[in-house]
């Protein structure tokens, strides 16, 4: 299923670009402490959770395939600059970092030191890859710096605020040509028994996550971008949806 989406060139006071300068401190916002604490803030969060068989167990068996299908999206050797929003339990970074080419670079994001550190200690090889905190709804890196960015697993996680801005910094960083490549959940199809055996989950614990039933990606694009090809797919009884947006 392809959307296309066209509009005008962002104004001159979307183009100014994030430094270190203009950037207010890292701090964990307060709606992942109070929602999310459990899950990425707290130290024991990451004992727990870290572990690969959970993360799969999480998303019924399809994290591997999820993980396969956004990395292949950057192609079987990925090259430029990479930028994965926010660290992933489970071993998506490491694969990543398997698939990039020798000039590549790969920056990873968190906002949550726990998390920051959790991923220094779980990648072995860090020779072309940084480690940053930073604000997925206020990244510090220039406009058009990277050739693919990563957003998996996030948005539904996110207030709807929060998530506009962050889907707006993933594309302002991104450069002409690039990809921005968002995994997430969506909603099953009426004859998927998740449909129904996902709800009180997800209403229990991912109090934001019910939007991304509710409402399609491409409805929190800025208004004032211009954007290339936008390419939906869904998997799993469509619970699961790949969005990859062409700048």
């Amino acid at each position: 299923m392809i959307f296309e989406k066209t509009g005008i060139v962002p104004s001159d006071t979307h183009l100014v670009a994030r430094t270190a300068a203009h950037c207010p401190p890292v701090l964990v916002p307060d709606y992942l402490e109070k929602t999310y604490w459990w899950a990425y803030t707290h130290p024991n969060a990451v004992r727990v959770f870290e572990r690969q068989w959970l993360v799969n167990l999480i998303l019924w068996g399809n994290f591997s395939r999820l993980r396969d299908l956004a990395l292949q999206e950057m192609g079987h050797i990925i090259e430029g600059q990479v930028l994965q929003v926010a660290c992933v339990y489970g071993n998506l970074t490491e694969h990543l970092v398997r698939r990039l080419g020798p000039k590549a670079h790969l920056n990873v994001i968190d906002v949550a030191p726990v998390q920051i550190k959790n991923l220094h200690q779980k990648l072995t090889d860090k020779r072309q890859v940084s480690i940053l905190q930073q604000d997925a709804s206020n990244l510090s890196f220039d406009n058009a710096s990277h050739d693919a960015v990563l957003v998996f697993f996030l948005l539904h996680e996110m207030p709807v605020e929060v998530r506009r801005k962050t889907i707006a910094e993933a594309l302002r960083v991104t450069k002409p040509g690039g990809k921005v490549i968002f995994v997430d959940y969506h909603k099953p199809v009426a004859r998927s028994p998740f449909r129904y055996i996902m709800v009180p989950i997800l209403s229990t614990l991912e109090p934001y996550a019910m939007d991304l039933w509710n409402n399609q990606i491409v409805d929190w694009l800025p208004d004032d971008g211009q954007f290339g090809q936008i390419e939906k797919q869904t998997y799993f009884g469509g619970l699961y949806q790949k969005v990859v947006i062409t700048r």
